[in-house]
């Protein structure tokens, strides 16, 4: 096989697996951290887990939809530039044909409280505690990274804001570079990255000449498209936090403009949460209902395009900033606070939503055990667990 073949089976792969993600992610950004770590890590053994953790560590510095990032910098790493397209498109495609289905089609429709809409919540919470274990085991091996996991934590729970985990990864960041900053650096490889820098830095140019630029022509030029493009780019630009956080940026964006009313735009928060992949997509039914089929792919393109000019702009530096012990020691106090993120995250949104009775415990105990110790992929436990919603709720 030669090196295009190879390229070309790579970029294949890459959005096999992602589009398969994107049909089974359920439960949001940090589950879906989860899911990715199963497939990519733990199975197909694509990066090591401290580089992974790395990789969601710089995603959550940066605005945008972290778990997309962290997938769009997975396929980078795999597959080039290209593998990091493919690797957006699958895994968020699927949801964005589903979400642009209810805007045209399913209006009004009711599954908020579906029994496998639970059941898939339930799947959330094993996933994420999988991924816990899994990252905790090596990324917190000692006391000092584990008592720094169970602050960030505890921190993360009882001020739950935007701009907290941010804060706690600087302040674990700094924290690490004082406790490790002096030690050698071992471990995490070289990841191969085929961007160069100079087209890197002019990712990061045009990410915040749009952002300048796009409000001037839209106050100039007074057309819609250009409206909803600068509307969708700046939500996405913006906001930290995760999608959830996104949604009061968008509902002033799009209700008081007129594109949505509000009741169409709860109604298709509803449907967002009903489907995998990332919450970002629900720009697409946003889209699909202000301007059809073409506006669902213009909001989609520019919800997501300032995620893809932050990570294609920062990847090709990595490997240095990474290597020094320094950064090395600050980045070994951010992997072990990405654990208490987790694990903060595990508890809230993910149990307290999920967990509320002893039959959801003991279905989310019997998914863990099938995931963990007898290995079963994730599809069938997504399955498993819609169909153990719908039995729990006649229970």
């Amino acid at each position: 096989m030669d090196s295009k073949q190879q390229k070309m089976f790579a970029l294949w792969e890459v959005f096999r697996v992602s589009s398969r993600l994107g049909l089974t992610s359920f439960g949001g950004p940090i589950a879906h951290l989860g899911y990715f770590h199963d497939e990519y890590i733990r199975r197909r053994k694509w990066m090591d887990e401290q580089s992974y953790a790395e990789l969601v560590a710089l995603c959550q510095f940066l605005p945008g939809p972290a778990s997309s990032q962290v997938g769009i910098g997975v396929g980078i790493i795999r597959a080039g530039l290209f593998g990091g397209i493919v690797a957006w498109l699958g895994f968020t495609l699927p949801s964005v044909i589903a979400l642009v289905l209810f805007a045209l089609l399913l209006q009004g429709f009711d599954i908020a409280n579906a029994g496998w809409i639970h059941g898939l919540k339930i799947v959330a919470v094993a996933i994420v505690a999988q991924a816990v274990l899994g990252m905790g085991q090596k990324l917190t091996p000692d006391r000092d990274r584990v008592t720094i996991a169970a602050v960030v934590a505890s921190v993360a729970l009882l001020w739950p804001t935007a701009y907290t985990q941010v804060f706690l990864i600087l302040a674990a960041g700094l924290l690490g570079l004082w406790l490790y900053g002096k030690n050698p650096v071992t471990g995490g490889r070289f990841l191969p990255i085929e961007i160069g820098k100079r087209f890197a830095i002019s990712c990061l140019l045009l990410f915040f000449a749009l952002l300048i630029a796009l409000p001037l022509f839209r106050q100039t030029m007074h057309s819609e498209w250009i409206a909803l493009f600068d509307s969708f780019y700046r939500s996405g630009a913006l906001v930290f936090g995760g999608g959830h956080v996104m949604l009061p940026l968008l509902e002033r964006e799009v209700v008081p403009t007129g594109w949505v009313n509000q009741e169409d735009f709860l109604t298709g928060y509803g449907a967002a949460q009903a489907v995998p992949g990332p919450l970002f997509t629900f720009a697409a039914y946003l889209g699909a209902m202000a301007r059809g089929i073409g506006g669902a792919v213009a909001a989609t393109i520019a919800i997501f395009l300032p995620a893809f000019l932050l990570v294609v702009g920062t990847l090709p530096f990595w490997n240095e900033l990474r290597s020094s012990p320094r950064v090395h020691g600050a980045l070994t106090g951010i992997n072990a606070a990405v654990v208490g993120i987790l694990l903060a995250a595990l508890y809230n949104p993910l149990w307290t939503t999920s967990i509320q009775n002893p039959a959801d415990f003991a279905f989310a105990l019997f998914l863990f055990i099938l995931l963990v110790y007898w290995k079963c992929p994730p599809w069938i436990i997504v399955l498993a667990g819609a169909l153990g919603g719908i039995l729990i709720a006649y229970v």
